[in-house]
């Protein structure tokens, strides 16, 4: 079972940010689950939130700053660690950051609540110019989304978010050509769900487990990678039993 950092280290550094990316590898990772939207100027930028509110000095939404006004708030916003100021990355800055690692990375396109017209192709393309292609997996809430991914790039890897009491089901996973599911972690707890993909041979990738029993849970079903907050917890655990 492999161990994805959520955000990054998402316990240890801000979310989403280079530092935080860097920290994973360090704690040695698996891999990394990040997040993108587009800027008003069309640049695939690495955030959670529709807005920059919660991590950041600034205010207001994404899609309404240009990369270059972006670039100027502090996503450090409660001084977790050095250095004190933190620029929200852009995809390919990540990229180019974990391209020498041999580190996962799963991409979660937020199309949610937010349409961003065109950032499949756009994401797609700047990996493409890495040479990355191979270590992606692409997720997504929008079916939409995924299907579009694989519309464009047949070979790339996707997987359907779950969460909230929203079940996503295998023959769904299926339908849209995604060979993974990523489900919030109490939806392991029903076992239809883990028998169907299991049946169909879809991976299974629970966010967030946070203690020993989902983790152990989590093993005990064989699912294929669990993102965690606490990277270097996960990996105790599974290596001594603490």
């Amino acid at each position: 079972m492999k161990i994805w950092g959520h955000r990054g280290a998402y316990s240890s550094a801000p979310e989403n940010t280079l530092e935080g990316f860097q920290l994973a590898v360090q704690m040695g990772a698996d891999g990394v689950e990040l997040d993108v939207q587009l800027t008003k100027d069309g640049e695939v930028v690495v955030i959670h939130d529709e807005t920059v509110d919660r991590t950041s000095n600034g205010q207001g939404w994404v899609k309404d700053f240009t990369l270059s006004e972006i670039k100027k708030l502090n996503f450090n916003k409660r001084g977790l660690t050095e250095p004190m100021f933190m620029e929200v990355p852009t995809l390919a800055e990540v990229l180019e950051l974990l391209k020498s690692t041999g580190l996962t990375l799963n991409i979660e396109l937020k199309t949610g609540v937010i349409y961003y017209d065109g950032i499949e192709s756009i994401a797609l393309k700047v990996v493409e110019q890495y040479g990355m292609s191979d270590r992606i997996v692409w997720s997504s809430f929008n079916h939409y989304s995924i299907q579009k991914i694989k519309r464009l790039e047949s070979s790339s890897r996707t997987a359907l978010l779950c969460g909230g009491g929203i079940l996503v089901t295998g023959e769904q996973c299926e339908k849209v050509g995604a060979e993974a599911l990523h489900p919030s972690v109490h939806m392991l707890r029903y076992p239809s769900l883990v028998e169907d993909c299991n049946k169909r041979g879809i991976l299974i990738r629970p966010w967030t487990v946070t203690n020993d029993e989902e983790l152990k849970l989590a093993e005990s079903i064989g699912v294929d990678s669990v993102m965690v907050n606490q990277i270097d917890w996960a990996k105790d655990v599974l290596a001594y039993g603490k």
